[in-house]
């Protein structure tokens, strides 16, 4: 039971993490990595699914965004919202490989949302770049041959 408690909050802190919610993941994940009760492995894989699915709750909200813009309590003006439109054309949808990076990330996967981006190209760059920073993580916490 002690274990699925460990993988469960390890998830919902990577999930919430990946969302606007000012969370984060990392400390969890390092400190059961140095545990050495679970294996890594295992602990990257849910951290990812975590992260990813938390990202893809903010591309689903932005594809719904737009539907309320004409609201008077809309979040977002338009202002910057054709300028988070204008910089998503700009750098496209390769700037989803930076949804891992802090304060940006977040908003990033939003904007891919409201940009319609196809949901299996975004699924496929924001798993390669929320994995690829689980696993520097892990290797920097255990060295690479601990995460075997």
């Amino acid at each position: 039971m002690l274990a699925f408690t460990a993988y469960l909050g390890l998830f919902l802190s990577a999930f919430g993490a990946a969302t606007l919610l000012p969370l984060q993941s990392e400390a969890l994940l390092v400190g059961l990595l140095l545990s050495e009760a679970y294996p890594a492995w295992a602990l990257v894989a849910v951290a990812t699914c975590g992260n990813v699915l938390g990202s893809l709750v903010n591309w689903l909200l932005g594809r719904y965004l737009e539907h309320f813009r004409e609201r008077r309590w809309f979040p977002v003006k338009q202002a910057q919202l054709e300028k988070a439109q204008a910089f998503y054309h700009r750098y496209g949808r390769w700037s989803l490989l930076l949804a891992w990076v802090p304060v940006i990330g977040d908003p990033l996967t939003l904007v891919a949302g409201v940009m319609r981006e196809s949901f299996w190209v975004f699924l496929m760059l924001v798993t390669l770049a929320k994995a690829g920073r689980y696993l520097v993580l892990a290797a920097l916490t255990l060295g690479w041959s601990g995460l075997l």
